[in-house]
C-alpha cells in the first residue's frame, strides 16, 4: 500500500508530487458533461471568446478533483477512511486547455481520533500550479486516516 499511516504525517511536511497532468479540451468537456454542468464558459468556444479570458476555462471542480487526485499516490492511497471536508477552496487564476498542473501538499495538522483509537485526522493544504508556476487552486482538506496496524 503506497499510502501513509497517521503516524507518518507531521505538521509542516511538504510533498512535491511528481505526477503532473496536461489538461485537455476532452478532459474539460467530459467532466462538464458528466456533472451536467452546462456553463458555456467551460464548453462553448464562441461564448468564451467574448469573456474576459477569450477562451474556455477548465471547470474549477475538475481542477479541484485533479489537484487532490494527484496528491493521493504519495499520501493517502489505501489509508484514507474518509474525506471529512474541504474549506477555503480558492481558484485565484483560471486553468486553460493545454495547461500542465503540478501539485504540492503541506500537512497542516495531525491528531488522533477522540472516539476511535485506530484512526486520526490529517489537515492538508493542497496547492496547484500551472506550467508558469501560477497558483490556480488551493484548498484545505481534512481526511480521516488509519493508524499503523499493531
Amino acid at each position: 500500500m503506497a499510502g501513509l499511516y497517521l503516524e507518518d504525517f507531521t505538521p509542516g511536511q511538504v510533498f512535491h508530487h511528481p505526477l503532473r497532468k496536461t489538461v485537455t479540451e476532452s478532459d474539460n468537456m467530459l467532466f462538464s458533461v458528466m456533472t451536467l454542468n452546462p456553463q458555456p464558459l467551460h464548453i462553448d468556444f464562441e461564448f468564451a471568446k467574448k469573456s474576459e479570458w477569450g477562451k474556455p476555462l477548465v471547470n474549477s471542480l475538475f481542477t479541484l478533483g485533479l489537484m487532490i487526485g494527484i496528491s493521493v499516490h504519495d499520501t493517502t492511497l489505501g489509508t484514507t477512511i474518509a474525506n471529512l471536508g474541504m474549506t477555503e477552496t480558492v481558484f485565484p487564476h483560471p486553468l486553460f486547455h493545454g495547461d500542465t498542473l503540478r501539485v504540492e501538499t503541506e500537512v497542516k495538522g495531525v491528531r488522533e481520533s477522540r472516539s476511535k483509537p485506530d484512526r486520526g485526522i490529517v489537515d492538508f493544504e493542497h496547492r496547484a500550479f500551472n506550467q508558469a508556476d501560477v497558483l490556480v487552486a488551493r484548498c484545505l482538506r481534512q481526511a480521516m486516516i488509519v493508524k499503523r496496524p499493531a
